[in-house]
């Protein structure tokens, strides 16, 4: 079974040190369960959870079980590039090269499909051998590498796929693979933690380098998925950005970042190709509630959204969908320093929900997590404690899913 990198990588955000608040994963669902939606509200919007922990490294089906009864109807998952392919494939685009190791994923999706819930995959993180040994920070040398990628895993996952290793002799062809028609392209790219360099020196000064890079990382997905949906006449979706809601546009240095409105406008320079903008509004304190405007004006929260929506109708036109895919609060207990308490993180799961069900362009709305790590300095947000007790947020789930 593949290990998740996040585990032994500070690709992962989840620690304290720094911005912990603009840690990992995603947003869900909230509001009273049979109120008709508002004039101009939502009406596809979907709600899930984003816990690769509970459900993609856990080896067993709790995690799910538990998605089940929270009437989860999307889970998030990243599709890890570097562990996929560990080395280079003889053949890219061929989702039976022998160099791919799908097992974690494929029974990831059978167990999503048994319980109705969908999922949408995030590809990230580049093979060494993909960039000369940079790490899974750094962009693939050639994108092309990254484009067979996303069709081979586009591909695998149409719904009328089956993997040979799964055909018995003499009996019949086991089921297809599940069929995954929403794909996001990396995670966060407008921060250091995900993407590097952030920044690069033109001359006497330094300028944005994260968006031209993504933007090469996002069509390059886009392509590779769309290539293998038109091929077998399958309908996907790709988002590109899930950004970080804080940027701090000081390009030089490692903690350079690039603000969510800059990345944008940097990725339309950039030629960027997407179906779906996605994005994490998390709020930048415990302080701020999901209706708060966040006090530095290069911050989006799900309390300016229509800033970030009114961008991408100035660049792309209008229309474009939004997908949340992070998003949550972090509790107290056990965390005194960055957590809410259980009664208000409900409240606000609550609040983020209605946000979102009445802006007519949000689909989709991810909470993170299922369940706290047992580690307080780790991520906080889950709707069960760390011991599997569940806090008011649980059923707030439930009942507005």
């Amino acid at each position: 079974m593949l290990k998740s990198p996040f585990r032994n990588e500070a690709l992962c955000r989840h620690s304290k040190t720094g911005s912990k608040r603009l840690a990992v994963l995603a947003a869900c669902l909230l509001v009273a369960g049979a109120a008709a939606a508002p004039a101009g509200a939502s009406s596809s919007l979907r709600l899930g959870i984003y816990d690769e922990a509970q459900t993609l490294f856990n080896g067993s089906t709790a995690g799910f079980e538990t998605l089940g009864e929270l009437r989860a109807r999307v889970l998030r998952l990243n599709l890890y590039w570097n562990l996929v392919a560990g080395s280079r494939p003889a053949d890219a685009s061929d989702p039976n090269d022998p160099a791919y190791d799908w097992s974690t994923y494929d029974r990831a999706v059978r167990f999503a499909a048994a319980r109705n819930i969908r999922i949408v995959l995030s590809i990230v993180a580049t093979p060494d051998w993909a960039n000369g040994g940079q790490g899974p920070r750094h962009a693939p040398s050639d994108v092309t590498d990254l484009d067979r990628f996303a069709y081979a895993a586009a591909y695998r996952f149409s719904g009328s796929f089956t993997p040979p290793t799964a055909r018995p002799l003499l009996v019949a062809a086991a089921a297809p693979l599940p069929r995954i028609d929403m794909w996001i392209a990396w995670n966060e790219p407008n921060s250091p933690t995900f993407l590097r360099p952030q920044g690069r020196k033109d001359g006497d000064r330094w300028v944005a380098a994260s968006p031209g890079i993504y933007a090469g990382i996002c069509n390059a997905v886009w392509r590779g998925v769309h290539t293998a949906g038109d091929q077998l006449g399958v309908t996907e979706q790709v988002a590109c950005g899930a950004t970080n809601p804080k940027g701090n546009n000081i390009f030089g240095g490692r903690r350079a970042s690039v603000a969510p409105i800059t990345f944008l406008r940097g990725l339309k320079a950039a030629g960027a190709r997407f179906d779906v903008y996605a994005h994490h509004p998390y709020a930048p304190s415990r302080l701020e509630s999901p209706s708060s405007r966040p006090r530095a004006r290069t911050t989006v929260t799900l309390g300016n959204i229509g800033d970030l929506i009114a961008e991408l109708d100035d660049l792309y036109g209008a229309g474009v969908r939004l997908w949340i895919t992070e998003y949550g609060y972090q509790t107290n207990p056990p965390d005194r320093f960055f957590g809410v308490s259980w009664a208000r993180q409900a409240a606000y799961l609550k609040q983020a929900h209605a946000i979102a069900r009445k802006n007519p362009r949000i689909d989709l709305l991810l909470w993170f997590l299922i369940k706290d790590e047992s580690a307080v300095s780790r991520w906080q947000s889950g709707l069960v404690d760390a011991n599997g007790k569940k806090k008011p947020a649980f059923a707030a789930f439930r009942a507005l899913a």
